[in-house]
């Protein structure tokens, strides 16, 4: 049978570490979005319990317990901005690239190779979202890039390296796909085929299609294809041509779901039905094994089960690749469906480790430190595209105060003029927030790490957004800074940015280094090509964002706890200030006994072999196994 499946959906092959060619099946934009809707739903629940549970501990602060409400209210407002960055991170970094909308829509997020995606890689594509969601929150980035490119990717995906894809199985041979009209009668099904492939074809594109035509037309068409197919045909009288169709391809489909050969058949045909018929029922098995490890991931198998699982996977793969070459290329309806079988095995057998608490830990105490010395020379670009900028504002504006006027707020402004009394007083640069310092320390931390997270994703727009992000926070800094120095209270501010302006000035330019290793990807991608440079600079771009990110959460800390304390002396902050810097320099010298982490995916490498200690083997030897999965450069559509 050399039959297409009539199927739209977009498809990707990918060849496994056992070398055998798997199609998965690109989910499309509408159950992307459908999945999307359900997890907004359950963002904007949890959106409204934290804002409910907020409202509660207003009441409480009235009723006397002020101090207590101002944590509860600084750890809500961390919530809400873990459910805003958080969700898609966690569940799909956690929970094997599945939220719970792509759950319900037997969606999953895989990377380019089949493989599970990695804490690192959903971080890559959910951080770029940010990009994705224009314009403000329509998606229709998003949406463009799914539409435009071959893999249905959005550019989260393209940074991550990754694909979305369906989980579901397709219909199992032997599995009846026509549904009968009450008046179109059935026949017995004879065991032999009768029917060469191209008839077969034929007859059921026609049983497949016939409810979409006019009656007049169906019976026309029917008594056309009869006369064409009348020698295979039961001369039962008093039958209509369409009843006498619909008997045979039932017969038909039945024979060849059993390995019949059909008429003429030699060579790899008869080789084809051959393993249809020895492979069918173990297919079948393998399908109900699959459906249950998905349910619950091989880990909740009893272990004989799992030992089953691996052969099963074994078995088919060997199958597919026989099968394959007995249907010359061809993807015919058991190709097909055992493709979809293997490649969603492959998907829960070379699934990644789970995030463990201290690998998180050591990447951001050790491998992040030395991707920020490795990526020394963006990170430097950054630091003169924000420093150069400040310098040039402070400057102008110590030369002449009204320049301030075209490019501050006037709220700065005006808390320039308050700060010549407040020098005076000696209260300090803003006022004492006691009571409310941790909410004012979770307030600095979610919006400057936001920040952070814009420098990096808007590195995907050639670099254009990173560098204006950062002159613009470089100008509103260097003007504000000339602003308290033209009037001649330039420590005041020092006092109040001292204890916590490393961190935060280091981890800004940090940032804009990881989106200029974005830029820098898709346009300098050397001997690389642009895929190849944007997936492996996003991984190191996501490090340098837990390093910033680490800095800032110190950062934020001190300049909701420490920076606003009036009574401390400019000495004593500046000494806050020096401890900091000597603090970062050690951190930042982490690791430095060990090579750096070659670009080979070790993870990838730790699955294959794995499974190949498991007894999944490949006809070739051990040596042929490829460290990575390789992806094939067809995306085609079924038709």
């Amino acid at each position: 049978m050399t039959r297409e499946p009539l199927s739209l959906a977009q498809t990707v092959d990918v060849e496994t570490p056992e070398l055998v060619v798997v199609t998965y099946t690109i989910a499309g934009v509408g159950s992307r979005v459908a999945a999307a809707l359900i997890d907004y739903t359950i963002c904007l629940l949890a959106y409204f319990a934290v804002l409910l549970g907020s409202t509660s501990l207003g009441a409480r602060s009235i009723l006397g317990g002020a101090r207590g409400a101002a944590w509860g209210a600084a750890v809500l407002y961390l919530l809400l901005f873990a459910i805003l960055w958080g969700y898609y991170v966690l569940f799909e970094g956690l929970a094997d690239g599945q939220t719970p909308g792509k759950r319900l829509l037997h969606l999953r997020a895989v990377r380019d190779g089949g493989y599970s995606v990695t804490f690192g890689a959903s971080a890559v594509r959910n951080l770029v979202r940010l990009l994705d969601m224009q314009p403000v929150f329509t998606y229709a980035v998003a949406i463009a890039s799914m539409l435009l490119t071959k893999r249905g990717k959005r550019l989260g995906d393209l940074a991550a390296g990754t694909i979305v894809v369906r989980e579901g199985l397709s219909a199992r041979p032997g599995a009846s796909t026509v549904k009968r009209r009450p008046d179109e009668g059935v026949e017995g099904a004879p065991v032999q085929a009768r029917l060469t492939n191209e008839e077969f074809l034929v007859l059921e594109r026609f049983a497949e299609r016939r409810a979409d035509l006019s009656p007049e037309r169906r019976a026309l068409l029917a008594d056309q294809i009869a006369g064409r197919l009348a020698p295979a045909l039961t001369s039962n009288e008093g039958t209509t041509s369409l009843t006498k169709l619909l008997a045979l391809y039932e017969d038909e489909r039945l024979a060849r779901a059993r390995g019949a050969v059909a008429i003429r058949e030699t060579g790899a045909a008869r080789e084809r039905s051959a393993i249809v018929a020895a492979g069918s029922k173990a297919w079948n098995a393998f399908a109900a094994l699959l459906q249950a490890a998905q349910a619950g991931g091989l880990k909740r198998l009893p272990e004989h089960e799992v030992r089953q699982f691996v052969e099963g996977y074994r078995d088919a793969a060997n199958d597919l690749a026989r099968l394959q070459t007995a249907s010359r290329g061809r993807q015919d309806a058991e190709v097909f469906f055992l493709s979809r079988l293997v490649a969603a095995a492959h998907n829960l057998l070379y699934r990644g480790t789970s995030l463990t608490l201290g690998k998180a830990l050591q990447t951001l105490a050790v491998q992040g430190p030395r991707e920020v010395r490795r990526s020394w020379r963006p990170i430097l670009i950054a630091a003169v595209a924000f420093f150069g900028p400040a310098t040039i504002a402070h400057l102008a504006v110590v030369r002449d105060p009204s320049v301030a006027e075209t490019f501050l707020p006037p709220g700065m402004l005006d808390r320039a003029e308050e700060g010549v009394e407040r020098a005076k007083r000696g209260t300090g640069y803003i006022p004492d927030p006691e009571l409310f310092r941790p909410v004012m320390a979770s307030t600095i931390i979610a919006n400057n790490v936001q920040v952070t997270f814009a420098a990096c994703a808007f590195g995907l727009t050639a670099g254009i957004g990173t560098l204006l992000l950062l002159l613009m926070n470089g100008v509103s800094i260097g003007g504000v800074m000339g602003l308290y120095t033209s009037k001649g209270i330039a420590t005041l501010l020092l006092r109040f940015v001292a204890p916590h302006g490393v961190l935060e000035l280091t981890a800004i330019c940090i940032a804009g280094g990881a989106g200029l290793l974005l830029a820098a990807a898709l346009l300098l991608p050397g001997e690389r090509t642009r895929r190849r440079a944007l997936v492996e600079n996003g991984r190191r771009a996501i490090q340098l964002i837990g390093v910033s990110s680490v800095l800032l959460v110190v950062a934020g800390t001190l300049e909701g706890f420490v920076s606003p304390i009036p009574s401390w002396s400019l000495g004593a902050k500046l000494g806050v200030s020096a401890a900091t810097a000597v603090l970062l320099m050690l951190y930042l010298r982490a690791g430095r006994t060990r090579p750096l982490k070659t670009e080979v995916d070790t993870e990838a490498v730790r699955n294959e072999v794995g499974v190949l200690r498991l007894g999944v083997s490949s006809n070739s030897s051990p040596t042929s196994v490829p460290l990575t999965s390789r992806p094939t450069a067809s995306s085609r559509s079924e038709a």
